[in-house]
């Protein structure tokens, strides 16, 4: 007979089928369940339990851990399994906003289904390596009473309080910087390319400047948390004028500028307010609402 617990995993995409494969090598009995069945079969064959529904597969489960394409799914599944959750601990590694988070939260609450809501910061190939990263928000009791288990999925595991809603607004935040700076990554070689330079030959160059992005990161971090905005290096005017160069240059070269005008727009707004001399943190103030 074992001891350790018994886990199920809901949806088996791609990072489904990760999460299911690392409790099954650390020993943990495993339950799964997607709305395609054939999708299973790698896992069923390193040994996992195949249930027929949501209900079957939760109903010997010391933990579910759901991970769908995003928190409407994440419901339709869990509320007619609703009597057999009741007492279980949902772990919900869908990715959603931090408002859908709070609502599901509420919804287990009501229905006695013990929540702790995460995010999955990393790639799938992360999974059960010490390079994955995975953060959690809930009750810290319930995190701690399972975070030995959920230590199979590898690497760094940060609970990050008991707001069930934190651990997806961090997720939206980092998401927004990533995509927003691969927005501005490819559209710079987009550039550079109608210029006649090789993505290569910008390569160097670019790597020094994401160095430079990410050693602000701090700085930025405690202005806009003192609301300390002086610039002691650039003034928003000038950030402002240097990204008008991007978009004639672009325009010129028949390149879309959507992006660019509308964070242009943005600190002409900020400096029409009369903080064009203002450090460029400035602009995370004025998002803000009573910015």
């Amino acid at each position: 007979m074992t001891t350790s617990p018994q886990v199920t995993v809901l949806g088996l995409g791609n990072m489904g089928r990760a999460l299911a494969k690392a409790f099954l090598a650390h020993g943990h009995p495993t339950t799964v369940w997607n709305r395609s069945p054939e999708k299973g079969a790698e896992v069923v064959a390193a040994g996992a339990t195949r249930a027929a529904t949501v209900a079957d597969a939760v109903r010997t489960a010391d933990l579910v851990v759901v991970c769908v394409v995003d928190y409407k799914v994440a419901r339709q599944l869990l509320e007619p399994a609703a009597a057999a959750l009741r007492g279980r601990t949902v772990v919900n590694l869908t990715a959603d906003s931090p408002g859908a988070a709070r609502d599901l939260a509420a919804w287990a609450a009501e229905h006695g289904i013990d929540y702790l809501d995460g995010s999955i910061m990393t790639p799938t190939i992360t999974i059960d390596t010490p390079d994955a990263v995975l953060i959690y928000s809930g009750p810290a009791g319930l995190y701690q009473r399972h975070a030995p288990t959920l230590a199979a999925l590898g690497g760094r595991q940060h609970h990050l309080g008991a707001d069930p809603g934190r651990a997806a607004a961090f997720d939206v935040a980092l998401l927004d910087l990533f995509w927003t700076a691969v927005s501005g990554l490819t559209h710079a070689f987009a550039l550079a390319k109608a210029e006649g330079v090789d993505g290569a030959d910008l390569a160097p160059f670019a790597t020094s400047i994401a160095g430079l992005l990410a050693s602000s990161v701090d700085e930025l971090a405690e202005r806009v948390d003192h609301d300390r905005h002086d610039a002691d290096v650039a003034t928003l005017e000038t950030v402002a004028a240097g990204l008008a160069h991007v978009i004639e240059a672009a325009d010129r070269r028949g390149l879309d500028t959507s992006v660019q005008r509308a964070a242009h727009a943005q600190m002409r707004r900020v400096i029409d307010a009369g903080h064009g001399a203002d450090d460029v943190s400035r602009l995370s103030a004025a998002l803000l609402p009573g910015g």
